[in-house]
């Protein structure tokens, strides 16, 4: 197949990964894949002020920024300015995927030589400072490949779209893996450093500082993509790295003896899967992946969103569990991911992507055929 990705200004972000994971490996499987991004947007004055205000420092022009495509050998073609992408940017092919909201709008307005229109989901991006352009998107006549169930039951209850491909994110256990190994000689707890509002960074933040009160040895583990902003200072002592190495990420998750994770909304949560490869219990909030996936008392611990004495309650009742049990949280949260696969999962990307490609050439032909049946997703689901 000729594959066309068309992305937002590729970054450090895990949606960013995600793409790129798919976009090598199909192109190993001999596939034509090129990806069409456009440069880091230049933000004006309004946009510099704002960041300075709200203590993030004065935003300054961007030439590159580091991204999860860096180092692959990938067809990738960044545009010279800023600008919506069209038909111009894109080489004729089957299939063009949109990998987030702004994008879909672009992929709507292709042409058809472009390939078959398909909207990759990871999230349902319906924040109010996107609204609402972001939610019309999800209305788009645009073949959807999700990431996890949620995401497939919004798109069947808010948007009455039933012709919905299931392909769940996986975890790399070349790179996330740890030895069985005891409990840390301090307590450690680590979570994942962001400023945007939705991750609840801030509630772990402030569960850690509830049970730093009641465990006096806690020591805190964070690392994420960006410095540490005046408005979301870290707890005094803890350790923090920017941009640790892909190889470096294993070794932090396995350093800690639980992880934090504290999302208000979530597509999917990687970090939570990563951790747990790395033999390491998930005190997680209810959203995406870990709402379907984590049990408390037997991998970690599942909370309601934004319930902080609940998050500080499981972190404690980890950290002060007896050995043989905090063992067995380990054992059963290395468990939890061990047969996730991203073979396996590009497999269900490749399939879906050549189910709407069939279905395409069979429009063209003026034969509609039977949609619900054709899903795969439909018939297993």
């Amino acid at each position: 197949m000729r594959i066309n990705f068309i992305l937002p200004t590729p970054s450090m972000a895990g949606g960013i990964r995600v793409v790129a994971i798919y976009a090598d490996e199909l192109a190993r499987r001999g596939h034509e894949v090129c990806l069409i991004s456009p440069p880091p947007r230049q933000p004006v004055f309004v946009e510099k002020f704002k960041s300075w205000v709200k203590g993030a420092g004065w935003r300054r022009a961007q030439v590159q920024l580091q991204s999860h495509l860096d180092g692959l050998e990938l067809n990738h073609r960044v545009l010279e300015t800023w600008r919506p992408i069209v038909d111009q940017d894109v080489p004729d092919g089957d299939v063009v995927i949109a990998t987030w909201w702004e994008t879909a709008e672009w992929v709507s307005r292709l042409g058809a030589k472009k390939g078959a229109k398909v909207y990759f989901i990871q999230h349902h991006e319906v924040f109010p400072y996107l609204l609402p352009r972001s939610r019309d998107t999800y209305r788009l006549p645009l073949h959807k490949i999700v990431v996890a169930k949620w995401l497939k039951d919004i798109m069947i209850n808010e948007y009455g779209d039933r012709n919905v491909d299931i392909v769940p994110n996986s975890v790399d256990h070349s790179q996330f893996f740890a030895p069985v190994r005891r409990k840390q000689r301090i307590p450690t707890a680590g979570f994942l450093y962001a400023t945007t509002p939705f991750k609840g960074a801030d509630l772990s933040i402030a569960a850690l500082q509830i049970v730093a009160k009641r465990i006096a040895s806690l020591r805190c583990i964070s690392f994420g993509s960006e410095p540490i902003s005046r408005s979301l200072p870290l707890p005094n002592g803890t350790e923090y790295v920017l941009n640790p190495a892909q190889d470096q990420i294993r070794n932090l998750y396995a350093e800690c003896d639980v992880w934090v994770t504290a999302s208000r909304t979530e597509g999917f949560n990687l970090p939570a899967m990563e951790a747990m490869a790395c033999r390491t219990p998930v005190v997680s909030t209810r959203t995406g992946w870990p709402a379907e996936s984590i049990k408390s008392g037997w991998n970690g611990a599942l909370v309601e969103i934004e319930d902080l004495a609940g998050l500080a309650d499981g972190v404690e009742s980890v950290l002060s569990s007896a050995e043989e049990h905090w063992q067995r949280l380990s054992l059963n949260a290395h468990s939890t991911v061990a047969s996730s696969s991203w073979k396996r999962s590009t497999d269900l990307f490749e399939q879906a992507l050549e189910r709407i490609c069939r279905r395409a050439s069979r429009n063209e032909k003026g034969d509609q055929g039977d949609l619900e049946e054709e899903s795969h997703e439909e018939r297993t689901a």
